[in-house]
Order: C-alpha cells, then structure tokens, then sequence
C-alpha cells in the first residue's frame, strides 16, 4: 500500500563509495547506473557528498562529478549535498555552478555545508595553508549569495566582480546540517533546509521545527521548505536489510578508528557475526531503516510527517549494487512515484 505522502518527492543521496579492493573507475560507473536508476524512476534529485582524504569515496569533487552525472542522465536534479564552503572561495563555488546550470538548465541543486568534510589536517591543507585565514561561514555565504544574484552593495569591493558564465537561471541553493546551526541559518536566511538525520538522528525532528517556526521570508525563498535524509534500503530478503544495518554500523565504527576504507559485503557478514555488532544493533532502530518495502515507506513518510518534511532523501550505502537498484525500484513503487 502506498504511503501517506502527500506527493512529497523521493530523492538519492550517493556517497560514491568504493568498496574495499574496487577501483575508483568502477565505482563512478556504479554511480553512473545508480542515478540513471533513479532517473528512470522517477527519483527527483541525485546528490553526492564532498570528502576529502578518504580513500573508500570518491566523492571529492562533486562539482565535476554533477557534469558527469547529469551528462549521462536525462531529467532527474543533480547536485552536491554538499559543497563545503570553508573549502573553497565563495566566487569559485559560484563559477562552478553557474557553469553547470549553463549546461544542464533547470537540473543543479548547489547543498552548502560548513563542515570539513574530512580530519583537521586535511581540512588546513585545503584551507589555504598554514598563512590563510577562512572568513566565518555566513560571510562566505552571503558572498556566494551575491555571486550567485549579482545582488551586491555599490560600495562593495567586490560589487564590479562578476561570476561568470552569466545564466538566466540560478542553481537551486539549500543548507545543509546534521545540528540546529543549519536549520537555524536557513531560518534566518530564508533557505532550504537539509537535515542529516542519517548523521544526527535525535536532534533532526526538534530542529526542523524550530526551523520552521524561525523562518524568515526572503528572495531565496518566500515559504519554508524542509529535506530530510534517511537511511534506508528496501528488499524482500532478510539478509540483505541485516547487511545494510551491519554496514552503516561497521562504516560508523571505522571512521571512529581513523579508518577511510569501505568495507566489502564479506567483511560486513563477517562483522555482523560479532558480539560487538550484537550490542550495537538495538541502537539503529529507528535510524537504519531496511526490511519490507512497505514497512521501510511507511516508515519514511512517518518520519516526513513528524519532522514536517516535504520531501525526503534516501541515504542507501551498500557495496551490493544490486541490492541497491533493487531497493531503488521497490520504494520507488511503494512511494507512487512516475517514472519513465
């Protein structure tokens, strides 16, 4: 039975993972078919993320990664969840996607984040070395902003600058977060907001609704507008939704280790065998939703409806590629959407 959902668009967040003993080449191409997956069916938008200095993604540069991607696929929104704006100069962020947006018009979505995306050293290196001081995030914001609307001050230094290719229509820009910081500058700023509640799932429902009830109208957005990403795979096989649940959590605990390496469907099968798996597993319900394809949108719809979601973001990390397009066409029937 389909879901409550009001209509709200399903969209796909893609860590373009490489999977222990892949080759970066074949993971972009499974990207590549996943996002022409989910454009056949009617998915509304294929982000990737930013990471750097991470051995197991290969999702550095989502800027490139968007060309490639909307390239190969004809309708479906693309774009970066996010673009790490410590990481880069505001008017580069803007050249970017205004190029993109001149070559896939109506399709670049531009997700701002303020978080490295990697670990303190990585995170110095990219930030102009040892002698360079990054401005605070909502200078860099509303720079970018400027670039973006070539709205700025007459007297501003950087009023006569201008990000070019000129377009006639804009990326759409959202904030992302995984605390109340994000939705709380969207609120101000009158943006999207995008909550990673995949990252930081107790706090996400409280801050989208505090975000809801802060927001401000403004040229970005005249009504609030709430994403939120889950994790989630939908399958008939038992063992594949116990996987997906061991993977996140193997994922979670090598990071936590200092690992950047993905790990393969043996090393999760193997992990999920453990005593240290066995006390962590109580800990992702309600986090890790996988099973049934009508349990598991059931399941996302009523997370929508708690967190005031108008639309929701399926976060599937899984080296089982099948399992993935699988899951992918299951909760694309469950959620009624219309594909092609």
């Amino acid at each position: 039975m389909r879901p409550e959902t009001d209509m709200r668009p399903l969209s796909l967040l893609d860590f373009v993972d490489i999977p222990r003993g892949m080759a970066a080449t074949e993971a972009i191409a499974r990207t590549v078919q996943t996002a022409q997956a989910a454009d056949r069916l009617g998915f509304h938008r294929y982000w990737m993320s930013e990471h750097h200095s991470f051995v197991g993604l290969a999702s550095s540069s989502p800027e490139i990664l968007i060309s490639h991607v909307a390239g190969a696929t004809e309708s479906i929104r693309v774009g970066a969840a996010g673009i790490m704006l410590p990481n880069h100069a505001p008017l580069k962020v803007a050249e970017w996607f205004r190029t993109l947006e001149m070559l896939h018009p109506g399709r670049i979505d531009l997700g701002l984040g303020r978080a490295p995306g990697t670990d303190p050293v990585t995170a110095f290196a990219l930030r102009r070395g040892r002698d360079g001081d990054v401005p605070e995030f909502p200078q860099q914001a509303a720079e970018l902003i400027a670039f973006l609307t070539d709205d700025w001050p007459e007297d501003h230094p950087y009023a006569k600058v201008v990000a070019t290719p000129v377009v006639d229509t804009q990326p759409e820009l959202l904030m992302l977060g995984s605390s109340g910081w994000g939705s709380s500058f969207a609120a101000v700023n009158g943006l999207t907001s995008v909550f990673a509640h995949h990252m930081n799932p107790d706090l996400a429902v409280d801050a989208l609704r505090a975000y809801r009830r802060d927001f401000r109208p403004s040229e970005l957005g005249a009504e609030p507008r709430v994403i939120i990403s889950v994790l989630a795979l939908a399958t008939h096989d038992d063992d594949v939704a116990a996987d997906f649940r061991a993977g996140w959590a193997l994922s979670m605990r090598n990071i936590r280790r200092g690992e950047t390496t993905r790990p393969t469907t043996a090393e999760i099968q193997q992990f999920r065998q453990s005593a240290e798996y066995a006390a962590i597993e109580p800990g992702l319900a309600g986090h890790v939703h996988a099973g049934r394809p009508d349990e598991v949108a059931a399941a996302l719809a009523a997370l929508a409806d708690r967190a005031g979601a108008d639309e929701v973001t399926v976060v599937a990390p899984t080296p089982d590629l099948d399992a993935k397009i699988i899951s992918l066409e299951l909760l694309a029937k469950e959620w009624g959407l219309v594909g092609r």
